[in-house]
């Protein structure tokens, strides 16, 4: 796209404000490099505009413009993705849908709630919390991650394992089309006839368009949870435990491991009660009905022990079992204290795999003169691992890219995939034909081009480039703001 004039941006900008408010449009660079990447910083774009609609009318006529313009534009909630999905193109239009955050309604007879886009994931447990019911999908990023964000990349979480992932609890979602049309994909019913077209939007990473409202499952809590805490001297026998509990018909709300760079940095951080010594660590948590419960524990314990388990503790109480996963979820920000900069590789595999993969994961990284922490949810066999750097070091950057694709070429040689709810956006596109086909890709294009026959709606994304990373935007390149002789690296 060529670049807009000055005076196109200043009559552009006055639409806008003329649309939205002056309140709700951001032109100027120091503003926009908020908005200039997400979650994963080894990409970087900056905007024309940024804009905060309120409804979906008003996103229909700010696509609209966008159209007439030629402006590539991009819906974007809190931006903690970590695949370069939401980033501009260069340049182009960032409608932010953070002000859009409201829950609308609420069936608790039916299990359905409807809701804004910009809702954070958790504030809609803590909403409908009161009457005993809750989210289930529930990202680590869930204090902050929005609705909208996880329908783009069918976000998962650790009790994915039974609970499924974003599109499982999705019924309908009010959707405008590139082309500035509003319509309704699903609805509340949930069993409708027909395409499950909110099924093929639900994962699209923002190319199919953008949701304006959601009609989510709500669940009731259940009656009882029992959380158990396994330590192993190797990670093998941490792996081998996975499949044990689930060998013996057991399904664990979530079973989450934790290697042990990840415990050390948990333990000073937060001081979460795991040992700080032990290789790696099971989290693994059943909920359900009362009756029973107790007897799956102790299966699920007996299964531990019997793959190696040095200690096998069950929390007490609430208390002990919120610290419990407070060390999980907390993981992420932990790495902050060992190290400036981190890559988080979103890899599944066959769960008998993972002894191997594990493996081959830390003699990848230590190859390059890196270290990995691992945390990641093992029952499902959804990789995590966290490559550390420092992207001050000449090359590092480079060295993480290099390793982290090796990694994924290892996902796919023993039968998984590229990505278990991250997504593909910028950084994973070029990996697709590791597990699509030409016909494959092909496909996806078509169903693409269906929803958006212009490409101006978060293009560059997913689908393989031709461009290698230095001329797709890696961030080896300076910053703009270097560029302008503003700031330094040191």
């Amino acid at each position: 796209m060529p670049a807009l004039t000055d005076a196109r941006k200043k009559s552009l900008r006055r639409e806008m404000e003329a649309l939205l408010g002056r309140g709700a449009v951001l032109s100027d660079p120091d503003e926009l490099m908020v908005y200039e990447s997400d979650g994963l910083t080894l990409f970087r774009a900056l905007a024309d505009f940024v804009v905060f609609p309120l409804t979906a009318a008003r996103i229909s006529a700010l696509v609209r413009l966008a159209q007439r313009e030629g402006l590539p534009f991009v819906a974007r909630g809190a931006g903690t993705g970590l695949s370069g999905g939401c980033l501009p193109a260069e340049g182009g239009l960032v409608i932010s849908l953070m002000r859009m955050n409201r829950v609308l309604e609420v069936d608790y007879d039916n299990q359905i709630a409807v809701v804004e886009p910009g809702l954070v994931n958790l504030h809609l447990s803590w909403a409908v919390g009161a009457r005993g019911f809750y989210y289930a999908p529930d990202p680590s990023s869930q204090q902050a991650c929005t609705i909208g964000g996880n329908i783009a990349n069918n976000s998962g979480g650790p009790h994915t394992l039974k609970y499924g992932v974003t599109t499982n609890h999705v019924l309908g979602l009010e959707v405008v089309l590139p082309d500035g049309e509003i319509v309704w994909l699903g609805g509340k019913t949930r069993d409708p006839q027909g395409y499950d077209l909110a099924g093929i939007f639900v994962g699209s990473e923002g190319t199919f368009g953008i949701a304006t409202k959601i009609v989510l499952r709500i669940l009731r809590q259940p009656q009882a949870v029992r959380t158990v805490l396994a330590v192993f001297n190797e990670i093998d026998q941490a792996s081998e435990a996975v499949s044990a509990i689930i060998a013996r018909g057991l399904i664990p709300a979530a079973m989450e491991m934790i290697d042990q760079l990840t415990i050390q940095a948990v333990e000073d951080a937060f001081g979460c009660g795991y040992p700080r010594d032990a290789a790696a660590a099971l989290l693994i948590e059943m909920d359900g009905l009362a009756a029973g419960m107790d007897e799956q524990a102790a299966r699920v314990i007996a299964a531990c022990r019997e793959t190696g388990a040095r200690e096998v503790r069950l929390a007490r109480d609430e208390a002990e079992r919120q610290l419990l996963w407070k060390g999980r979820k907390s993981a992420f920000g932990a790495y902050g204290r060992i190290s400036p900069a981190y890559l988080v590789m979103d890899g599944v595999i066959p769960r008998t795999r993972l002894p191997y993969v594990l493996r081959r994961v830390n003699e990848i990284v230590a190859a390059h003169g890196l270290r990995v922490g691992n945390v990641f949810h093992a029952g499902d066999g959804n990789l995590h691992p966290n490559i550390l750097y420092d992207p001050r070091k000449p090359g590092e950057e480079q060295r993480v890219v290099a390793a982290g694709g090796e990694i994924l070429k290892v996902c796919a040689e023993v039968g998984g995939s590229i990505s278990g709810e991250h997504g593909i956006g910028l950084e994973k596109r070029d990996y697709m034909p590791l597990i699509f086909s030409e016909a494959d890709l092909g496909c996806m294009a078509r169903v693409k081009r269906a929803f958006n026959p212009t490409g101006l709606c978060n293009p560059g994304k997913i689908f393989p480039s031709r461009k290698g990373c230095a001329e797709a935007g890696f961030a080896s390149r300076p910053h703009p703001i270097e560029e302008k002789g503003l700031a330094q690296r040191f």
